[in-house]
Formats: C-alpha cells, structure tokens, sequence
C-alpha cells in the first residue's frame, strides 16, 4: 500500500516545490488534478479567482509603502527642551502589530533651527523624554538589565541604594519595574483603599464632577492624565468621549506597555488614546493648551514636586482645572522611620505632613489661594482641586 502512495506523494512534493519557487501557493484542486477527472474543472474556476483576487489585494496594500509621508505641528505637543511647536511626520508604511492592529511610526521634530526629534509609534508610545539616536523608541522595547536592577533598589536598605547609582531615584524608578506595571491593576491599586482612597470607579466621578465645568461646550477639549501608570484613570476618560484628545503621560516605559496592551483589549478604544512618555518636570506639551489635567496617586512619587506643578499650571488653559491625588506621611511612617536621615532623593516617596503644605505648594505654582482646594479622605488620602 506504501509503495502504491509514493508515486503520488513524490508527485504532489514536486508540484508544490515547483509552486513555491514560482511564488504562487496552489490550490488543493490544482494540486489533486492529476489524480480526479475534469469535472473539477469549474472548482478550480473559483479557486483560481480567489487566488487572483488575493493577489491583487495584496499588491494593493504593497503598493501603500513608499508613497509620501505626511507631516503637521501638533497643537498641543511641544519640544521638552525647547519648548517650540513639533512638527509630526507620520510614516505611510503601514505597520501590523501581534493584534494585528495597524499602526504607524511618528517622528516628531522641534520646529526650529535645533534639529533636536523625538520617535514614537501609534500603536505603543511617543518617547517624549530622550532624543533618540535609532528608529526603536516607542516600540515597547524589553527592559534593560540596568532598568531591572534599578527597579528593584527601592526594597534596599536605604544607605545601600545609592552605593549603586548617582542616578538611582526611588520614588521615581520603582515604578519602572515590569513587575510592578504587572501588578498594579492586580492588587496593588486596589490596596490604596487603607489610605482612603475611594477606589478608582468613584474617583472618576469626582473628576467628571470637577472637568465638566472646563470642557462642557468648548468644542475641541484636550484631557491629559499625567502619571497614567497602566492608564486605569486613561481608559475611562477615554469612554466618556467628553474628550476631543485624551493623553495618558507616564515616566515608566513598563508602564506606557501594560496601559498599550489593556487598551488594546478594548476595540473602542484603540485609537482615541495617546500615550507619552515624558518628564512631569519637563512636560512636552505647548503653553495654555490643556483643559483638564489628572494625576492619581501621583505627586508622592514625583522627585521635584514643584517643578511639576508649575508645569501643570503653565500647561494648563485659563479656566482650566486640576485634580490629583496623593498620601500624607502617615501612611508611610513605618516606611519613613525606617529609611532615616537620607537625602530626598533616595527617599522611597515625598512624604506630606499636612494639607495645608500641599495647599501651598500648589500656590507657589501660581494658582491662587481661593482656587485651590485640598480635602483628606480617611487616613491619608488628599484629593486636591484646583482651577488656574
């Protein structure tokens, strides 16, 4: 029986050797032909149709790559480092990701005489933090092992963490950890609640409260969610559709991937959310261009809080409005007592011992005093509200 079904077997490898190197895939009724009688003859008709049209679909989509690319200045982005206007070069090639999602590569260049570009692509992150010297920022890249082990220098005692790095900053590089982007929205948010935090379902409704006053009937409105970490907050905003724009600005590239991937879960919302990778001190976006700006569970972990609030007002619109969240000290004492004397830096977080200081915080930014309001929930919750 073997020897009877060689013969054909060697007759249908050569067929399909011979198919592959001419690049055409045969149908099964081509490659059966020799062996069933003519009347398959109009199954092969539509087969060969169907081939056809795959071809010429495909010699479409090729067709797509090279053709001009497009360029604008963004309205609200701006260069970091300069501060002038970007000017966006979307690439028409198009790209095909693991969720075969389209998507595009996006350079980003200041509009000015510096040459100084930014890369970033629509289907991951702009990398607005680094100008970067290859075509890969934005592309959700693995993280180094120097991202790792910095990551990780937070749960050191605190006089062994700076033995590792001048560059090392708690506060800021815990939450560069992939283990921790994994687990945030898996237990580690949720835990908030002992501090008082209402949970994030209610707390978006009180940031829908405070926002609707600054963007109900203006038309194009631009929401930015600073410190999105896996973009939680980013993703309601999003569903609203109360917003023209919606950003979600986060320093953790572990962080900008997990909130790209729960975003891509959602068809809705694959292309209404923007991701930036940026500096909350050094914010990249234009002056005046902002009409609403979150930041949740946020300011304890930025390492220069007054920078970054002076970036926020400056950001913000007039009549614009702020609401953050942060944790008291209180919260912290066990964590606090045990780090001792060490520099702010290489403190595990800011540590907040009243309302009142971060009230006036807020007002050495600029806001005015009877705009700024500052409430404790529970424990150690502050909620701040404050309009420029």
């Amino acid at each position: 029986m073997i020897l009877k079904l060689y013969p054909t077997a060697l007759l249908l490898l050569q067929v399909s050797v011979s198919a592959f190197q001419s690049g055409v895939t045969p149908s099964r009724s081509r490659l059966l032909r020799p062996l069933h009688s003519t009347t398959q003859e109009s199954v092969s008709s539509e087969t060969s149709l169907r081939d056809e049209q795959r071809r010429k679909a495909k010699q479409s989509l090729l067709g797509l790559i090279g053709t001009a690319s497009t360029s604008y200045i963004d309205p609200v982005l701006a260069c970091p480092e300069t501060g002038d206007a970007l000017k966006v070069t979307v690439s028409s090639s198009p790209i095909i990701d693991s969720s075969r999602i389209e998507a595009t590569k996006l350079k980003f260049v200041a509009d000015n005489d510096s040459g100084v570009s930014y890369k970033g692509r629509s289907d991951s992150y702009y990398d607005l933090l680094v100008s970067p010297d290859n075509d890969d920022a934005g592309s959700t890249p693995a993280p180094s092992r120097e991202q790792i082990v910095n990551s990780l220098r937070a749960f050191l005692p605190p006089p062994l963490r700076a033995a590792f790095s001048k560059d090392y900053i708690p506060m800021r590089d815990l939450f560069t950890s992939p283990a921790v982007s994994f687990a945030y929205e898996r237990g580690w948010r949720q835990g908030f609640a002992a501090a008082g935090f209402p949970g994030v379902d209610r707390e978006f409704e009180l940031v829908q409260e405070y926002f609707t006053p600054a963007v109900v009937g203006k038309g194009s409105t631009v929401v930015v969610d600073m410190s999105c970490a896996t973009g939680l907050m980013t993703r309601r905003l999003a569903r609203s559709n109360d917003y023209t724009r919606v950003l979600g600005c986060d320093y953790s590239p572990s962080m900008l991937t997990e909130a790209r991937r729960r975003i891509k879960m959602d068809p809705a919302l694959r292309k209404n959310i923007e991701l930036v990778r940026c500096d909350v001190a050094q914010i990249p976006m234009k002056t005046k261009s902002v009409d609403a700006l979150h930041a949740g569970a946020a300011m304890h972990c930025w390492p220069d809080v007054d920078s970054g609030l002076s970036e926020i007002y400056r950001v913000l619109k007039t009549g614009g409005r702020y609401f953050g969240s942060t944790f008291l000290s209180n919260y912290f004492s066990t964590l606090q007592n045990g780090e001792g004397n060490v520099s702010v830096s290489q403190q595990a977080f800011n540590y907040f011992t009243s309302a009142d200081e971060i009230k006036n915080m807020f007002i050495r930014a600029g806001f005015e005093e009877k705009n700024v309001d500052v409430e404790v929930l529970g424990k150690a919750c502050i909620i701040v509200r404050c309009e420029k």
